[in-house]
């Protein structure tokens, strides 16, 4: 008998499959779902708002259109839980901001409106940090999300609540956002597969109070168990559309499906510890460096090299700040007339941006530009870069390490998440992968990153890994 946990850790194509050929009803699915929620949610943060009735309807639908043997889109029936940084018609659009825990979408954001063209249930709004700011997932508005491998620990953020549903087998895929790691960050730390497309692969436009950052290093994305589960959410995604905020990218989308089982025999591949000398815990680079020499004995090339685009923390954050947050009038607002309903962590950004002068941000520009031109040169000679994740496995709730490996770090609030934010200024598809776990038990991830426009070298070794070292039978004690 296949139990409610069993459903929550079966893939998205697989319960397609299984709607497909009536093995399992939507209504059936749906209402597993919710036992699942109403078991999960209290314990690990992963909502802000749940909308049951709403995905109760639609599973009906659903299963209605079955019955009449109409042509069923790619996640027909299947929950999806979104960030509550994109937008559901009708429902609470929070950011995860405490002066906008009253606010209600208008109408779906893109994103939001291609799952639910491809038949998927949207089930309710994933908890994140306020407007997205944060590595962890903790706001104003209600409990932190937690990491179901230890729930004293963080899942990381920004996409916290969509990965802790994903790891603890609520749902089989959860959408997320990376403007600086928000998707590998919780991926890493939760154990889970996200990839962070190229810059303008993935259509990012929302509706009303946007988050994403209008110098368009954010990009919209899967967390999934399954690399192939991820393909497949990762191509409904992306594609041109001209009403697209910020605009997207004309090219014809790649067959990241069909990809998976290219391999990686023949790759030159380059393996980096420390990016430069960054902090790193001993236990993670002894982790994610076995992953990366699983590539070698699957055909790859691995070579360890120096990676070291200098100085790029200070760069993106004081590029983050100014552009994402005092170029966003209703940031600005928050910062002027509620900043004492703000998180602390995103008051003192919105102070630190608006101590920025102008010709440090053109001097920063200038910065983005030298980081592109030394990652493409990378790649002039390279098919893929690896490097940890993270810098640790997931820490204690509020807690994040001041000293990592033996070293001060230079960002108390980011420091254990140095490798990730220097591809959403330089644009390169990256992805985070399973690569094993922590003395205690906690995961680790290897981040892979690849040239502009190259996914499907990521998805390729992404898959390589995932049959050689597979994670997505492995669940955490809450669950």
């Amino acid at each position: 008998m296949t139990t409610d946990r069993d459903l929550g850790f079966t893939p998205v194509y697989r319960l397609r499959e299984m709607i497909g050929s009536k093995e399992i009803s939507p209504v059936e699915l749906m209402e597993s779902h919710l036992r699942r929620a109403d078991e999960l949610d209290p314990k690990l943060g992963i909502f802000i708002n749940r909308m049951s009735e709403q995905a109760m309807d639609a599973a009906r639908t659903a299963e209605a259109a079955v019955m009449r043997g109409e042509q069923l889109g790619p996640l027909h029936g299947i929950p999806v839980p979104v960030k509550d940084t994109d937008a559901v018609a009708g429902v609470p659009f929070t950011h995860g901001s405490l002066p906008h825990k009253e606010a209600i979408a208008a109408e779906d954001s893109i994103p939001v409106i291609r799952i639910k063209a491809a038949g998927g249930i949207v089930t309710g709004k994933t908890n994140a940090p306020e407007n997205g700011y944060a590595g962890t997932t903790e706001n104003r508005l209600g409990p932190p999300a937690r990491n179901p491998w230890n729930p004293e620990t963080t899942p990381g953020g920004s996409s916290g609540g969509s990965a802790s549903a994903v790891a603890s087998g609520l749902a089989s895929y959860a959408t997320g956002g990376d403007g600086g790691g928000s998707i590998r960050i919780p991926s890493g730390f939760s154990g889970i597969y996200g990839i962070k497309a190229t810059q303008g692969r993935v259509i990012r436009a929302t509706t009303g109070r946007s988050s994403y950052s209008i110098m368009n290093n954010s990009t919209a994305g899967p967390l999934t168990r399954t690399v192939r589960d991820a393909a497949m959410a990762l191509a409904l995604g992306s594609g041109h559309q001209p009403a697209a905020e910020y605009g997207t990218l004309t090219d014809d989308v790649p067959d990241f499906v069909g990809a998976l089982g290219n391999g990686v025999k023949g790759l030159k591949i380059g393996w980096t510890s420390d990016m430069g000398g960054n902090p790193v815990d001993p236990e993670v680079v002894d982790v994610a460096e076995k992953a990366a020499k699983t590539l070698e004995e699957l055909g790859a090339n691995v070579e360890t090299i120096d990676f070291n685009p200098s100085d790029y923390e200070e760069v993106f954050w004081s590029f983050f700040d100014y552009f994402c947050i005092k170029g966003l009038d209703a940031y600005h607002d928050d910062w002027k007339n509620h900043r004492d309903e703000l998180s602390d962590y995103f008051g003192d950004c919105m102070d630190h941006a608006n101590s920025l002068p102008a010709v440090r941000m053109w001097q920063i520009l200038g910065n983005i530009g030298w980081y592109r031109n030394y990652t493409t040169e990378f790649f002039g000679d390279y098919d893929l870069l690896l490097s940890p994740s993270l810098a640790v496995p997931a820490f204690k709730i509020g807690e994040q390490p001041e000293e990592i490996g033996g070293k001060r770090v230079p960002h108390r609030l980011w420091g254990f998440t140095p490798f990730t934010y220097l591809f959403n200024l330089t644009g390169n598809p990256a992805a985070s992968v399973p690569a094993g776990f922590s003395s205690a038990g906690l995961p680790i991830g290897l981040q892979i990153i690849g040239d502009m426009k190259d996914e499907v070298t990521v998805l390729a070794a992404s898959a390589a890994l995932e049959e050689a070292r597979p994670w997505a039978d492995k669940r955490p004690p809450v669950s």
